[in-house]
């Protein structure tokens, strides 16, 4: 799965593969279906659910209406349907209606999803239904997945099946290539289990000794002060201020976040996900370790702050394009806020 990251992203976190979001990575999620990256702020994609403002959706029709789903929200469904379907434009129906906080345009949602070929009606892949699998997240932004995917649960209430019938053009990306794989109409089952908080939830804990001061706004946003006149730990610390009753982190991971960084040194900002419109996923494997130690074992709903000295971070080499240096300590704010 590829998604365009944060201009920053790739200079503040990630490592080996710059540039990359890595939400669905241990989900065998074929490319085409969960491609990203569809479409810029400039090139809208074709459906009704990029409008902005109001709430849209895709309207029902005779082919997503006729297509047989059974099984209870939250297990795999049984999808059978006369094959192959002919696809002009897509539809969708809500098999199951919810009465949870809506999924809107730009949120983040726990999703339970199926993907099946019209065609055949062979089953292409299915994420969060196998027993034991958390449901994966998914941004509702053409920004970040194929419009197809996007319709299937943009505007849908949680606790809400729907089934839709995607064409073959909500199922390629702005930039897709001629080398790339047609695409092909998809015949999609969602659950919607509920929608990603924006900030930590988690009980406040007292702080620590020897970190830096986080005053939070009003929509969760840290201010860290760095203690003046302080030198760095050289060893990796971690505090929680607030405590979440949710799943723990394992490793690997697929972590959905808010987070902050600030260099110790500077006392300054290099990057964050406050003010992008969507809290970001990381995996634990792609990320500095010290951020990615930071997260695994912590519970869902938690923020937590750590200080990572360079040889948990970018080491001698810094990370120039952020203004990171070699001798540099950097402080993280995270909020967790969801976990695959």
């Amino acid at each position: 799965m590829t998604r365009t990251a944060p201009p920053s992203s790739s200079a503040a976190l990630r490592r080996g593969r710059p540039g990359r979001w890595v939400a669905l990575v241990s989900v065998p999620l074929v490319a085409l279906v969960l491609s990203g990256c569809t479409a810029g702020p400039d090139e809208p994609a074709p459906t009704a659910s990029t409008a902005s403002g109001d709430c849209q959706a895709p309207n029902s029709g005779a082919l997503s209406d006729g297509v047989d789903v059974t099984g209870d929200v939250g297990s795999k469904p049984q999808v059978a349907f006369d094959s192959p379907l002919e696809v002009t434009s897509t539809q969708r129906t809500t098999l199951v209606e919810g009465d949870g906080e809506v999924a809107e345009q730009g949120s983040v949602a726990n999703v339970r999803i199926a993907v099946y070929d019209a065609a055949t009606g062979a089953e292409v892949t299915s994420a969060g239904f196998d027993d034991g699998q958390q449901p994966t997240q998914l941004t509702v932004s053409t920004d970040y997945y194929v419009p197809g995917i996007v319709d299937a649960i943009a505007c849908v209430a949680s606790g809400s099946r729907t089934v839709t019938i995607a064409s073959a053009a909500d199922m390629t990306t702005a930039t897709a290539t001629e080398q790339d794989a047609a695409p092909t109409p998809v015949v999609i089952v969602a659950d919607v289990v509920s929608i990603v908080p924006t900030k930590a939830t988690g009980e406040a804990q007292p702080p620590t000794d020897g970190f830096p001061t986080v005053e939070l706004a009003d929509d969760g946003q840290p201010t860290v002060t760095i203690p003046a006149g302080t030198d760095p730990p050289s060893d990796l610390r971690i505090e929680v201020l607030k405590k979440g009753d949710g799943a723990a982190v394992p490793d690997p991971a697929n972590v959905t976040v808010q987070y902050q960084g600030v260099n110790w040194t500077t006392g300054e900002v290099f990057d964050q996900s406050w003010g992008k419109g969507t809290p970001t996923p990381f995996s634990t494997d792609q990320v500095v370790p010290g951020f990615a130690k930071a997260m695994i074992g912590q519970t869902v709903g938690s923020q937590v702050v750590v200080i990572i000295p360079p040889s948990e971070g970018y080491g001698e080499a810094g990370q120039p394009s952020a203004g990171i240096g070699g001798t540099d300590t950097l402080v993280f704010v995270i909020d967790i806020l969801a976990v695959a």
